[in-house]
């Protein structure tokens, strides 16, 4: 996995987005995401690629027992250990690939933007099968194939900086995709649609709910706001391990 989050000017300008200062409130797709949440009283939780360890936090504030937050940035660890600590949550420096995955321990596994820098995503799906007990939720927010395969993943531009379109190309040919975030050259993956979903459903995953996100009526006076209805930026999915 690409650890740009330890890239000291890319962690900067990460810590000044909305979602870094304000939590989960200041993610756009948190209504809907929110909302695909189990009943997590008394129950486990793992959280892959927990960032500032929000989701671990909210976890812990909706009763859950024990919260697992595991990251391969060093930076971002430090600060969910600041920001996000409590006595049920511990926090690990560690990528997806490589966390052992004890099978039949974790009630749900949330997964936030994370997925979208894993180029094996089959494996991924597997391992989180297998650490899944029965009838336990696996929460997916993932970065649209639409947007990882948008050319330069952004848009085409005007004469007066207007956004026209958002190009498409080589949507079936999965793999890297290089863009420019926050200042700094980064690598993507880019998983088809048919690749999420199937994989999920191969790996033998019931899909309960799969949205697009969209930003909630109350944000859309937000400038440039109303250009986020024009393509979907993310994928919100809610599977269900079956026995």
């Amino acid at each position: 996995m690409n650890n740009i989050y330890d890239n000291k000017q890319f962690f900067y300008q990460y810590s000044k987005m909305s979602r870094s200062q304000q939590g989960l409130s200041g993610a756009g797709e948190w209504h809907q995401f929110k909302a695909l949440f189990p009943e997590l009283s008394g129950k486990s939780v793992l959280d892959l690629g927990c960032g500032y360890g929000w989701h671990c936090k909210y976890a812990v504030e909706c009763g859950a027992e024990h919260v697992m937050g595991i990251d391969l940035s060093e930076k971002m660890i430090n600060e969910a250990k600041e920001k996000n600590a409590d006595p049920k949550i511990t926090y690990r420096i560690c990528g997806l690939e490589e966390y052992y995955y004890p099978a039949d321990s974790y009630d749900c596994v949330i997964s936030n933007l994370v997925l979208h820098y894993i180029a094996d995503i089959d494996a991924i799906f597997r391992k989180v099968y297998s650490t899944l007990k029965n009838s336990g939720i696996f929460l997916i927010n993932i970065e649209h194939p639409v947007f990882t395969t948008g050319v330069n993943q952004d848009w085409v531009y005007d004469s007066n900086g207007k956004p026209q379109y958002w190009p498409v190309d080589n949507y079936f040919y999965s793999g890297e995709r290089a863009t420019h975030f926050l200042g700094q050259n980064i690598t993507k993956q880019h998983h088809t649609l048919t690749q999420i979903l199937m994989g999920l459903i191969n790996a033998g995953f019931r899909l309960e709910a799969v949205e697009e996100a969209m930003p909630s009526n109350d944000m859309m006076e937000i400038p440039g706001m109303s250009d986020e209805m024009r393509r979907p930026m993310m994928l919100l999915i809610k599977s269900v391990k079956q026995a």
